[in-house]
């Protein structure tokens, strides 16, 4: 499927009401008296490639067919030094960055046995990330559920749960010990860190380096009100650890009305996230932390995904690499 043109730039606001929706628009006006206030990076948009195959020359490529700069690191294994020197050379040849190694075991399951051998495949993910020059390897702190590796649990929020958190990044990142990456793990609604200030407390409980922030807005939105206020707390999650991120996923969320509180992840541009503020703030960054596009189910909802965050950009200002 081709990628198609990518509108860089929009010169007259659709009307309100359209996919872009009224709330970029007035973003993007709120935002115009401080354009060029701070100079903006481009922002490195990535997401999945449906191309069939196995070769990273051609893999580089169609990342750069679809307007990408940023990739999932394509499959690999840490002893096959190989194809490792070959993806970091194909995608440096189309300047793409490896923006994440994915690592998603829990790192807290309530198996000893099961807890032992995710552990050891997460500090493997690591040291490809490392050997792959990823902006991070990313998992999440895990869970106490025995069912669901990622799904709720009353510990999940408790003291202890906290303290192996702490306990197990430390022991990943000390078993690598990485120069070129980072280890990261994401927010979750139901699970510590649950936003930006615990998060922050696990940065300095942790108290490595080599620790980084994997932002995705969308899993810490456990509220009606955060739903409603998104573009506050993304702005929240930006000030606050600013600093540390170095990569972020892309996706939406809508309310689906029921009688308890339900938020589905959508195509970006189907749901409420205010996509002017997210980009806004990661244009601002010290480094061009990657936008990477995640969860959806089709080429074509990747398409229009890609599409609508960049029609966005272009009507604030924010440029894509």
């Amino acid at each position: 499927m081709a990628a198609g043109n990518l509108p860089h730039n929009a010169a007259v606001p659709r009307e309100i009401g359209s996919d872009i929706g009224r709330r970029e628009f007035l973003a993007a006006m709120a935002a115009a008296p401080l354009a060029g206030a701070v100079r903006a990076r481009p922002i490195r948009l990535g997401g999945p490639i449906f191309l069939k195959s196995d070769d990273p020359v051609e893999l580089a490529r169609e990342h750069r067919r679809w307007g990408y700069s940023a990739a999932y690191c394509p499959a690999a294994a840490i002893g096959d030094t190989h194809r490792i020197r070959a993806i970091r050379a194909a995608f440096d040849a189309e300047r793409i960055v490896i923006a994440e190694v994915g690592a998603w075991r829990n790192m807290l399951d309530p198996d000893p046995a099961k807890r032992k051998e995710n552990l050891k495949y997460v500090t493997e993910r690591l040291a490809l990330a490392e050997a792959v020059a990823a902006r991070c390897c990313v998992d999440i702190a895990g869970s106490f559920n025995p069912a669901v590796w990622y799904g709720p649990h009353p510990g999940n929020l408790s003291r202890e749960f906290f303290d192996a958190t702490v306990e197990n990044c430390r022991t990943v990142i000390d078993a690598v010990k990485p120069r070129q990456t980072t280890f990261s793990i994401e927010m979750m609604g139901w699970s510590l860190p649950d936003g930006p200030d615990g998060y922050l407390e696990l940065i300095r409980a942790v108290d490595r380096p080599a620790f980084a922030v994997h932002l995705d807005v969308c899993n810490a939105i456990n509220s009606p009100r955060r739903f409603y206020n998104n573009a506050a707390f993304i702005e929240e999650c930006f000030a606050k650890l600013g600093k540390w991120i170095v990569s972020c996923h892309a996706k939406d969320l809508a309310w689906i009305p029921e009688y308890n509180v339900h938020f589905r992840e959508v195509v970006p541009g189907k749901g409420e996230i205010n996509y002017a503020t997210y980009l806004r703030q990661l244009s601002m960054l010290h480094v061009d932390a990657p936008l990477m596009l995640e969860h959806l189910q089709t080429a074509d909802e990747y398409q229009a995904g890609r599409d609508y965050i960049r029609t966005v950009g272009g009507r604030i200002g924010v440029t894509f690499a």
